[in-house]
């Protein structure tokens, strides 16, 4: 019966965002947003309370896989040097610490502790951090979804930035409240992007950044490692 339930509200808000989105186009005032690529010279990259008690709220990936995601893109910012703000809801509570391999990856990142704020754009000093990057496009992952990613995602649009969401670096409570999330973000000019897409946009080209591509691929996204793994075998043997 839960499950059942939760395929009924999941159906009704695909209904109710896809009617939304027809009136415009019903009344002839479509308007499509420019495709706007990542830039490795003008992206940031903010991780939002990937806190040790926050993970315990995650219920809509398992736990091996959402951190396999977190530190995919955490990767990918190091990898490719982009700039990282990091920050934590009171991490001396029950939320608990960062986990402990973003600490590790970016031990000269001071980490924006906030002790109240519930949305992390109205902490003047994370805030500060994201403007002291020069970066016009954000690329932001956290725990949770639905509200330490929507609000702030939603705030910096409200300012001008270009703001892309790492779902698969984000997790919440259950499908439902991960889909309304989405649908409220997409609907405001978030962009939603995985850590794979992520990674392909900002990079472009194999034959510039092979190297780089293939080692975060191989060390976060198996599946793919086994293709490679079974060609090299296969031009082996020819």
């Amino acid at each position: 019966m839960r499950t059942f339930l939760k395929l009924v509200v999941c159906a009704v808000m695909a209904i109710q965002s896809v009617t939304a989105r027809s009136a415009p186009l019903a009344a002839g005032n479509v308007s499509f947003p420019k495709y706007n690529r990542l830039s490795m010279n003008d992206t940031a990259i903010l991780l939002i309370d990937h806190q040790v008690g926050l993970q315990a709220l995650v219920k809509d990936f398992d736990t091996v896989g959402f951190q396999n995601n977190v530190l995919a893109l955490a990767s990918i910012a190091k990898e490719l040097n982009l700039p990282v703000v990091i920050t934590a809801s009171v991490p001396e509570g029950p939320n608990g610490p960062l986990m402990p391999e973003i600490l590790e990856m970016f031990p000269d990142v001071a980490v924006v502790s906030r002790h109240g704020e519930v949305n992390a754009w109205d902490n003047p000093e994370f805030r500060a951090a994201v403007k002291k990057t020069g970066r016009k496009q954000l690329i932001m992952a956290g725990i949770v979804t639905d509200v330490c990613i929507a609000f702030p995602a939603l705030s910096a649009i409200e300012e001008g930035y270009q703001v892309f969401a790492a779902v698969d670096a984000s997790g919440t409570f259950n499908e439902v409240v991960r889909y309304a999330a989405w649908d409220r973000m997409s609907q405001s000019g978030v962009q939603l992007m995985n850590w794979f897409s992520i990674l392909c946009e900002l990079t472009r080209d194999w034959r510039v950044h092979g190297p780089v591509m293939t080692d975060i691929i191989l060390k976060h996204l198996p599946e793919y490692k086994n293709t490679m793994i079974t060609f090299n075998q296969t031009q082996s043997t020819n």
